[in-house]
Parts: structure tokens; C-alpha cells; sequence
């Protein structure tokens, strides 16, 4: 296949963005359509890039004190209707099972879209006082929501997910590990993934059902759309007094666990592909590929190439995550599109004359340079490359988000903005709901959150003219 001919099957990135989005999903073998509609499967390459979060994700949990739990899928009917914003937010999302065993149910059962009833009922049961908090549990699991449009990882009505949930004895210490966790997440987005954060609070039309408050890490891809890459929701008493989490306190009197719970989703791989990829296919960033490098052997048939090629894999092997590219059905311009394509930080190429030299040639996925490098320096050279890689991949991140952030001062000019240079639109707001419904209607945007560094533009709501209170910062979404 020529080099061309590989490059055709992926769609322009320009072009249509949704249709390049799913080219690469299913061309770099990360997930495939299955005959349940919204449902898909996860291949190894993709999954293991879920496996490479979890393990960060979940080192910095148990530093925090936080064990891993698992509970049950189906949760009884009457769980969804105990928390009234609750039932209203995810009503409209939920599977049920009504029968089993060829019986129906005495009661309903639902797939769980969420299970913040299932926790607090485990931990109306498992604490009695104030000596048992706070308790901080979290299960990696795969929750239900069916959602009407659906697409590969993104939005698809089975994903998998972390969900913590902890509970305290004060408000404060609640509200402290609120804002702990999302500055995990923050860190685990910027740091594994090479994509730039803001942090801040969702407005009231925009947080959890049955939250006091919902704190957001926002990514911004390519193409100028939003996606939520993480939430953190202090709770309150808002599910733990209809659930009956009590706790007795020091003073020997009864109250209310103060609850949290925060979680991040295997859509976290489809931010990475939408803020990093380009019409090449993928660029994965080191820290987080499951293969950092991958070893081309060119001329394989010539003696010594391969031997070479397997000897040097075995010395990097122990230092990096390695593939030997040793399949002889396909050219080495074959494998070079093919490993481009699935975003491998770093291709190795070495042929006889290389071998020859003592060197082999070295080319970046992410600026696709071509270097020359003696093997007696290989493994110091490919630690430096690739911190550099990951690096330069977090800034070209952060050059997008500068270039597609501007500011708003009116309706028109808010449209302008949107329409010519779609991405982050920073705009003040008077906090009234109608105004920010307004603008959903009229451009297609969101509130992503009021930021914690807010920005005073002027004194008057982008809306109505009125006196502002926030600082707001919008963008259409995925």
C-alpha cells in the first residue's frame, strides 16, 4: 500500500471533524461498533490506554486514603425517586430491567447511570460514628445512560468511569476534599494526557443533579468544541438525609454525613485524540501510550538486521514500553503509516547500512523529524526525546487554546467570536438562568464554568445588559 493510499482512508481533519474523529477510532483499532446500538467494544490498544489512567489515577486515590470497592449494577426503583433533582436529572437516561429468570420483578430495577443510592445506602450501614469517618471508598465501573445520539467513546450509552464517594463529619473537611479531587484530575489530565485545564465551578443550570455544588476541569479540542473532562460534587446533606447516613457526633448527638462523590471516563481517551491527532491518525502523548517506541527493521531478510533489531529491543525493553515491529507481510512504508496512524511517540528505523554505522534513524510522532542517533546513545537520547515530546504536545495543546479564546462583550459580539474562531468564549454574566439559556438557544454554547481565576471584562451581563457577578467562560460542547 502506498503512503498515500493509507493517509485516504482517514478523513480530512478539516474538513469534517466528527467523521475524522470516528476514522481514527476505528482505524487505529482503538474501539469497534458492536450489534447493540451505542454499545461498543474496546480493543486492546484502547484499552490499555484506559488501563494507563486508572493505574495514575488510582496511585494518587490510595495516597489520598481512598480504597477501591465494587457494588452492583442494578439498583430497586424506589433508590431512583428517593432524591428529588436526582430522579429528574437521570430519569430520562435510565434502562430498566423488569424481568428475570423468565419472571418479572416484584419491583423494577434499574442499570445503574450513576450510584450515588447504592453508596449511601452501603454507608447508612457501615458508619455509626464520628470515629468511622471520614470513610472514602471509589469503584472502577461501567454505569448505563441512554443517550439518544450517540458515538465511539465520547458518548455511548455503556462507558467506564471511576466514581469516589466519601463521607465526613464537617462541611468543611467535605468541601476540602472536593476541590482535592479535582485538582487530581487536573493534574492527571495536564500530566499524563498533555492537555491544558480550567478549573472551576459549574453554574446551577449546569452542575450534577442533587449537588450543593459542582466544580469542573474543562478541555478544549482541536476543532474549538468543550469537553468536561472531570467533575468533583460537594453533595452536602442533600443525599444522605433521605438515604439515612447519620453518624453520631463527639458530643454523642446524631447528624448527617456531608458527602462527596467525583469521577473521570474512558472519554478522557477521546479528548486525547481530538486535542492531539492530526490527518496522520493519532499522537498519543509518551506518558500515557501503551507503546512508546516501536522498532522498524528494515531489509529484515538481510542478515543481521532482525538480530540486531530484536537485541536492541531487549535493551530498551526494560527502560520503555517497546514493540518490535517484526511482520514480514508488510513494507517498512506500510508500518510507518501504520504506527503514525495509531500516534507511536517514537519510531525507531534501522537497516543494514544503519547497523553498519552503529545508528539508526529516529522520527517524533509529534513533528514528524527525522534524527540521526549513534545506538551506544540510544536510551539516554530517547528518555530526553521523549519528555521533550510530551512537553512540546502539552504546548501545541495550549497554543490552540490561547489562538481560540477571545472575549465577549455583547450578543453580536459573542456570535461573531463563535462563528469565526469557534472555541472558549470568555463573557460577563448576571447569573440569571434566563440569560444563560439564552445563549444556548441562540449560539449553540454552554456555560463551562465560572473559573476560580475569574477575568473582570466590564461591569454588564453579555445578555441583558444588567450588572454582572461572574466572569463566565463558554463554548459549544461535545
Amino acid at each position: 500500500m502506498k503512503k498515500d493510499e493509507f493517509v485516504k482512508e482517514i478523513t480530512n481533519i478539516e474538513e469534517d471533524f466528527a467523521q475524522w474523529f470516528t476514522d481514527i477510532v476505528i482505524k487505529a483499532e482503538l474501539a469497534d461498533y458492536t450489534e447493540v446500538k451505542g454499545f461498543i467494544a474496546y480493543r486492546p490498544y484502547g484499552y490499555a490506554m484506559w488501563e494507563n489512567i486508572q493505574k495514575y489515577a488510582d496511585n494518587e486515590f490510595k495516597k489520598r486514603g481512598v480504597e477501591n470497592i465494587a457494588l452492583p449494577m442494578f439498583m430497586p426503583e424506589h433508590y431512583l425517586t428517593t432524591e428529588k433533582e436526582h430522579v429528574e436529572g437521570f430519569a430520562p437516561e435510565v434502562a430498566w430491567v423488569t424481568q428475570g429468570g423468565g419472571k418479572n420483578l416484584e419491583e423494577k430495577l434499574y442499570a445503574r447511570p450513576t450510584s450515588e443510592p447504592m453508596f449511601c445506602r452501603m454507608y447508612a450501614k457501615w458508619i455509626n460514628s464520628w470515629r468511622d469517618l471520614p470513610m472514602k471508598y471509589n469503584q472502577w465501573c461501567n454505569v448505563i445512560r441512554w443517550e439518544k445520539e450517540t458515538r465511539p467513546i465520547l458518548r455511548s450509552r455503556e462507558f467506564y468511569w471511576q466514581e469516589g464517594h466519601t463521607m465526613h463529619a464537617s462541611e468543611q473537611e467535605a468541601r476540602e476534599t472536593t476541590i482535592e479531587m479535582l485538582n487530581v484530575y487536573a493534574n492527571l489530565i495536564e500530566d499524563l494526557l498533555a492537555i491544558p485545564v480550567i478549573k472551576g465551578k459549574k453554574t446551577n443550570l449546569e452542575k450534577f443533579a442533587g449537588a450543593v455544588d459542582t466544580y469542573t476541569v474543562e478541555t478544549l479540542m482541536h476543532d474549538g468544541r468543550a469537553i468536561q473532562a472531570g467533575t468533583s460534587h460537594y453533595l452536602g446533606q442533600n443525599f444522605t438525609k433521605p438515604f439515612g447516613v447519620k453518624f453520631q457526633n463527639k458530643e454523642g448527638k446524631e447528624e448527617y454525613a456531608y458527602h462527596t462523590s467525583w469521577g473521570i471516563s474512558i472519554r478522557l481517551i477521546g479528548a486525547m485524540i481530538m486535542a492531539h491527532g492530526d490527518n496522520r491518525g493519532l499522537k498519543v502523548p509518551p506518558k500515557l501510550a501503551p507503546i512508546q517506541v516501536v522498532i522498524v527493521p528494515i531489509q529484515m531478510q538481510k542478515e543481521g538486521v532482525l538480530d540486531k533489531a530484536k537485541q536492541l529491543y531487549n535493551t530498551l525493553n526494560s527502560k520503555f514500553r517497546v514493540k518490535l515491529d517484526d511482520r514480514d507481510q508488510y513494507s517498512p512504508g506500510y508500518k510507518f503509516n501504520d504506527w503514525e496512524m495509531r500516534g507511536i511517540p517514537v519510531r525507531i528505523e534501522m537497516g543494514p547500512r544503519d547497523i553498519e554505522n552503529n545508528k539508526c534513524v529516529v522520527v517524533r510522532r509529534d513533528t514528524l523529524e527525522k534524527i540521526d542517533i549513534n545506538l551506544d546513545n540510544l536510551e539516554e537520547e530517547l528518555e530526553k526525546l521523549l519528555e521533550d515530546i510530551q512537553k512540546n504536545m502539552y504546548n501545541m495543546c495550549l497554543e490552540n487554546v490561547k489562538k481560540r479564546t477571545t472575549q465577549a462583550h455583547n450578543m453580536e459580539e459573542f456570535e461573531k467570536n463563535l462563528t469565526e474562531n469557534q472555541g472558549y468564549i470568555k463573557a460577563m454574566w448576571c447569573g440569571d438562568d434566563e440569560c444563560e439559556n439564552h445563549i444556548h438557544e441562540v449560539t449553540g454554547a454552554k456555560s463551562r464554568c465560572i473559573p476560580f481565576k475569574e477575568e473582570h471584562i466590564n461591569n454588564k451581563c453579555v445578555v441583558c445588559g444588567k450588572e454582572a457577578k461572574h466572569m463566565v467562560i463558554w463554548a459549544r460542547q461535545y
